[in-house]
C-alpha cells in the first residue's frame, strides 16, 4: 500500500474517492492505495457474495462486495471490507458507505493477515452493530468467525472439511441465519502455495 503524504478530512477523502480510478482505504487522515487482488481472492470473494444474495433477497439486508466503504467513525477509518451484510435501513441514507454493517468478511492473505486479524479488527469492534467477523483462509479450507456474545466478547468457531464429510462440510452465520457448504464457498479456488510470500 502506498500511503499519501497530505492530511484528508473524511469529507475530503469521500470526494477524492469519488474521483480515483483506483480505491484507497482511510486512516485518520491519510490514505493508503489497495493493491489489485489475486485469483482465489477474486474467486472466494464472488463465491460468498453470491452465496449471500441468495440468501438474503426480500429480507431488506444488503450484501456488498470488494467495492463499498465501512466507516469506522471511533476510529476516523475507512475501509472496503470483501464482503459486508448489513440489515440497518439507515444504511440506505448513505451511498458511498456503510456505518452499520451486521457481518464483515476479509478474505486472508500473505499481506494482510496481520492486520486484518490485528489493528483492522479491533477497529472493527468498535461498530455496535457489527455481530460476526469472518477470515476466508487462502492457504487452507477453512472459516473463522468471531461472534460477540451477549458479554460483549468475541468468540471464535472454525469450520474445516475435517470434521465432517468434507462435501457436506458446512459453516453458518448465525447473525443472519445463514449456511453453506465449505465446498461451495471454495469452488474453482486454487489454493495458496506455501512458497507464494506476496498476495492480496
Amino acid at each position: 500500500m502506498v500511503a499519501s503524504p497530505q492530511y484528508l478530512t473524511p469529507e475530503d477523502y469521500l470526494q477524492f474517492e469519488a474521483k480515483s480510478l483506483i480505491k484507497h482505504e482511510y486512516f485518520g487522515g491519510k490514505v493508503s492505495a489497495m493493491a489489485g487482488a489475486r485469483d482465489r481472492h477474486v474467486t472466494l470473494t464472488g463465491n460468498l457474495g453470491a452465496l449471500l444474495r441468495n440468501h438474503v433477497r426480500g429480507t431488506g439486508c444488503r450484501v456488498y462486495i470488494s467495492a463499498m466503504k465501512a466507516r469506522i467513525e471511533a476510529r476516523d477509518r475507512f475501509y472496503y471490507p470483501d464482503v459486508m451484510v448489513t440489515c440497518d435501513p439507515h444504511d440506505q441514507e448513505t451511498s458511498a458507505y456503510k456505518r452499520f454493517p451486521k457481518v464483515v468478511v476479509e478474505v486472508l492473505s500473505s499481506s494482510t493477515e496481520a492486520f486484518d486479524r490485528g489493528d483492522k479488527f479491533a477497529d472493527y469492534q468498535t461498530l455496535e452493530s457489527l455481530e460476526e467477523y469472518v477470515l476466508i483462509n487462502t492457504r487452507h479450507q477453512r472459516v473463522e468467525c468471531f461472534r460477540r456474545n451477549e458479554a460483549g466478547l468475541w468468540v471464535l468457531q472454525y469450520f474445516m472439511p475435517e470434521t465432517a464429510v468434507p462435501k457436506t462440510a458446512t459453516f453458518c452465520l448465525k447473525s443472519i441465519g445463514f449456511t453453506a457448504t465449505i465446498a461451495a464457498l471454495y469452488e474453482d479456488v486454487t489454493l495458496e502455495q506455501a512458497e507464494e510470500t506476496s498476495d492480496l
